[in-house]
């Protein structure tokens, strides 16, 4: 089964090749890497997508990396969505092609595309209207004006939020970590908009 690392590392020439290198060296065999962060003191957020060879150990994957001068291993875990990083592009692409049905694929999409383990539509008057098999039944409504990081029951989970529109907001959840970085809950904000944007234009279409 794959792997997800999500590391810190300068943000230099050459810095992502040693990176590379080292993970290789180590036993593993990158699939994908997507920049998460780009930091203004200069240190990056990417996550990596591997395998490892038969008799490599995770652990030494992650004890190599952060032997390396400034990087810094911040979480692995075991990746079951499939052998391929999921872009927000498209996941966009995904939602225009059956815009009648956008907001509760973009639930379906969420995620894969941010690396999460549950995602749900919750709205102000009916309560969970859309989710995931993994996501919890308690989730509230809550009054957002943007996207941002929300607590929730499980005191496992890790979860941020996005308004929908003025009676939903969309959630989404990892268990045990990692936190969802600044740029991550942004990219939310943003994908779930489109997807609104989608479903309104959907919409006026069927009524014409």
């Amino acid at each position: 089964m794959p792997f997800l690392l999500r590391v810190e590392l300068p943000d230099v020439p050459g810095s992502l090749g040693r990176l590379a290198a080292t993970i290789g060296q180590a036993g593993g065999d990158i699939g994908a890497i997507e920049i998460v962060e780009k930091r203004h003191d200069g240190v990056a957020v990417d996550d990596v997508l591997l395998e490892t060879a038969p008799g490599a150990m995770p652990d030494s994957i992650v004890s190599a990396c952060n032997a390396l001068d400034g990087v810094r291993v911040v979480w692995i875990s075991r990746y079951a969505a499939g052998g391929n990083i999921f872009l927000d592009l498209e996941a966009v692409e995904e939602l225009t092609a059956d815009p009648d049905v956008a907001l509760d694929r973009l639930i379906d999409l969420l995620p894969v595309t941010f690396r999460a383990d549950w995602a749900a539509r919750v709205s102000k008057v009916d309560g969970i209207v859309y989710t995931t098999a993994a996501a919890p039944r308690d989730l509230a409504w809550l009054p957002l004006d943007r996207a941002a990081s929300v607590e929730t029951d499980d005191e496992n989970a890790i979860a941020c939020a996005a308004r929908l529109n003025k009676s939903e907001i969309v959630v989404i959840g990892r268990r045990g970590g990692p936190e969802f970085l600044a740029s991550e809950i942004a990219r939310l904000g943003h994908l779930v908009g489109l997807a609104m944007s989608i479903a309104r234009a959907a919409a006026k279409a069927d009524a014409h």
